[in-house]
């Protein structure tokens, strides 16, 4: 890729950054929109592909994928560009919402006006999920995965069922079509494992240094990368862990403050693990201003760097391994289950939500206003925030 369009690449990048609302399902759905469908980087199939890779990987499923793509188009260079594009935009919006939270704290002003929010984003992971459901699934057998990886993340609720249910059925899939594939001309695989390397030892690191140092900026860097590293599922998973640990076990923020922060990442653009940023923000408060920001910046470092280490060390023998048909096979089975998890994530949404005919209205017109492509996301979410403050 030359000079010109890799500018132009990490231009689309940004305004993705600061455009897609909704989360990582929603997430793939843009990126199908603008970077497939209108600039034709890859290939549909190839954008798939990348994102099935990256839902068996933890971390953030969304950053990795795009992370991924600006690999494949101009190497480890463009990619860390398109990290850093993709990411810093939704980090800075969250370390912001965290200093108003503690300003708001401090004068007890009411964010109310934000409570349209949660059902509007049930209708965004819903438009996606119909959207990705139409583009990937051709076929009975894909349905019944789609269904099957629905239902049992519904019901087992746990992090380390997502990878699981990826590979079964990546295996199912691959054993009963790999003969299909054929075989293409396979070229020597080298591993190169120094990324790999890498992930592993700055966990360690970290751990070591937080334990002798007892620094609550190393510790708070720890939590959030060993937090990256065991997440499968995206944001919406992490978002149980975090209140667990620092809600209810470290009490560094009050539900109130978690629960306010959780629904606003639904209103800004980019990753959902932006929401680190928050937590990390508001963690380290009582060391004033300064001690705070920098408290965001740890927490998002810190779970957006595991998830990068392991896409940088797969991607580099990705395509050779696709060489082989079972592989070839397996993806089938996988984009199928791992569009059933978007199923399952509108469904998680909705479940705490207090149900009211307001906020079924909020689900029914967003659902309705997203999958016409007319009216832009953020107007939608403005919308929302309007009615919040006039219906308050």
């Amino acid at each position: 890729m030359n000079k010109g369009r890799r500018l132009i690449f990490l231009r689309d990048v940004l305004q993705l950054a600061l455009t897609a609302f909704g989360g990582p399902h929603a997430h793939i759905a843009l990126f199908l929109e603008v970077l497939i469908e209108k600039r034709k980087y890859l290939t549909e199939e190839e954008l798939l592909e990348l994102n099935a890779l990256c839902q068996i990987l933890p971390g953030p499923t969304s950053t990795q994928t795009i992370t991924a793509i600006g690999f494949r188009l101009g190497g480890a260079s463009l990619a860390y560009w398109t990290l850093l594009i993709w990411c810093i935009p939704a980090v800075c919006l969250m370390i912001i919402l965290g200093l108003l939270m503690i300003y708001a704290e401090q004068y007890h002003i009411s964010l109310e006006f934000t409570k349209y929010i949660a059902p509007l984003a049930v209708a965004f992971v819903a438009a996606a999920g119909l959207k990705i459901g139409h583009k990937v699934i051709k076929d009975t057998e894909g349905v019944l995965l789609m269904l099957l990886s629905a239902g049992l993340s519904l019901l087992a609720a746990s992090p380390y069922l997502f990878p699981l249910i990826l590979l079964a059925a990546g295996a199912f899939t691959s054993w009963r079509h790999h003969r299909e594939q054929g075989e293409y001309e396979r070229a020597p695989m080298q591993i190169h494992w120094g990324n790999f390397v890498l992930w592993i030892g700055v966990l360690i690191v970290a751990a070591l240094l937080g334990y002798f140092t007892q620094s609550t900026v190393i510790r708070l860097f720890e939590n959030f990368y060993r937090n990256g590293s065991l997440i499968f599922g995206g944001g919406q998973v992490l978002i149980p862990l975090l209140y667990t640990e620092f809600v209810e076990f470290k009490h560094y923020l009050s539900s109130q403050e978690f629960l306010t922060g959780y629904t606003m990442v639904q209103a800004i653009p980019g990753p959902v693990f932006s929401f680190c940023a928050y937590i990390g923000t508001l963690s380290l408060k009582e060391g004033g201003i300064i001690f705070a920001v920098v408290g965001g910046l740890t927490a998002a470092i810190g779970i957006f760097l595991p998830g990068t280490f392991l896409i940088f060390f797969v991607i580099r023998f990705w395509e050779r391994l696709k060489h082989f048909a079972v592989v070839r096979a397996s993806l089938k089975g996988i984009v199928a289950a791992s569009t059933g998890f978007v199923a399952a994530a509108a469904i998680q949404l909705g479940t705490p939500i207090e149900w009211s005919l307001p906020f079924i209205a909020t689900v029914l017109i967003g659902f309705a206003l997203l999958m016409t492509n007319k009216v832009p996301a953020p107007i939608i979410v403005v919308l929302a925030l309007i009615f919040g403050i006039f219906l308050g």
